[in-house]
């Protein structure tokens, strides 16, 4: 794995772009609803590497493999918990198949859907299962993680420990937020992001947000406060749902570009997408700040 220090020299000479959305790309792919997102990836590796093909061909320079729920907790639901480390290999393998010349981040997130009683103070449980799932992307090859969707600090924390106990290397932590950065489960968001830019994260920043006219605003107010590259990667808008169940999301990709633009100028120096966006999105982005790509 990369280390912080190397990381940033790959994206020390100007902006570098992220990926955009995977759940509601696979949707529309046929994936069906409430399935485990992980299982499915692997037996259909075929659509989730075209996905990322896209991704790295539209500018994507950092791809977040699809392990985004494959912690022990979350894969017992489909039995596949004493696997843990061989489904994150597999699905980091899977994205370097699809895109060698891209960076693979191997992507962790919130376990608050999971637990039947959650209480983000249960260090010992979230650590254990941040520690399986990280031997698996580290025995994949990942070159750094991505902790996103973040709820609560204390994932952080665990997360932050797991990663020290494997060895690990970059760490890139992304947490929901709103317009005034405040964490979803309360509080100012920049000691937060403060205290982990000071325990060595190579990056911090936000993602699920709904892109709008004050997400430019968030970023200014991190930029302002912490030292350390900035991440974005908002919603394309606002869900609307769809005759079939699906959320569809209300910014164009001209739109999604200009957002980005105005994000980067405001500080951002990870710029991707979230929920709603496609490699359209990013292609966009791409063309708009980067008009020699």
């Amino acid at each position: 794995m990369l280390t912080k220090e190397q990381l940033w020299n790959r994206i020390s000479e100007g902006i570098h772009f992220l990926d955009g959305a995977t759940g509601s790309n696979l949707l529309r792919s046929g994936m069906p609803r409430g399935c485990c997102t992980e299982q499915w990836a692997l037996a259909h590796p075929d659509i989730i590497i075209d996905l990322q093909r896209q991704y790295a061909q539209s500018g994507s320079q950092i791809l977040y493999a699809p392990t985004f729920q494959a912690q022990p907790i979350a894969l017992e639901r489909v039995g596949l918990d004493k696997e843990t480390e061989t489904v994150n290999a597999q699905l980091v393998a899977l994205s370097r198949l699809a895109a060698p010349e891209c960076l693979i981040a191997g992507d962790l997130t919130t376990l608050a859907a999971f637990c039947e009683s959650w209480n983000p103070d249960n260090i010992d449980l979230l650590i254990e299962n941040y520690r399986r799932q990280i031997r698996g992307l580290i025995d994949g090859g990942a070159d750094l993680l991505v902790a996103e969707t973040l709820m609560y600090p204390q994932e952080a924390e665990a997360i932050l420990a797991a990663a020290e106990l494997e060895n690990a290397g970059a760490i890139l932590y992304s947490f929901i937020m709103t317009a005034d950065a405040s964490l979803f489960s309360g509080g100012d968001a920049v000691p937060v992001l403060r205290d982990l830019a000071d325990s060595g994260a190579a990056a911090v920043g936000f993602n699920c947000v709904a892109a709008d006219m004050m997400t430019p605003y968030l970023v200014r107010k991190l930029a302002k406060e912490i030292r350390i590259p900035i991440l974005c990667k908002p919603n394309a808008g606002n869900p609307i749902i769809n005759s079939a169940g699906i959320a569809e999301y209300d910014m164009d990709t001209n739109e999604f570009a200009e957002l980005l633009l105005a994000c980067r100028q405001s500080g951002a120096k990870l710029l991707g997408g979230c929920c709603g966006t496609t490699p359209a999105h990013i292609a966009a982005a791409k063309a708009l700040l980067d008009p020699t790509f």
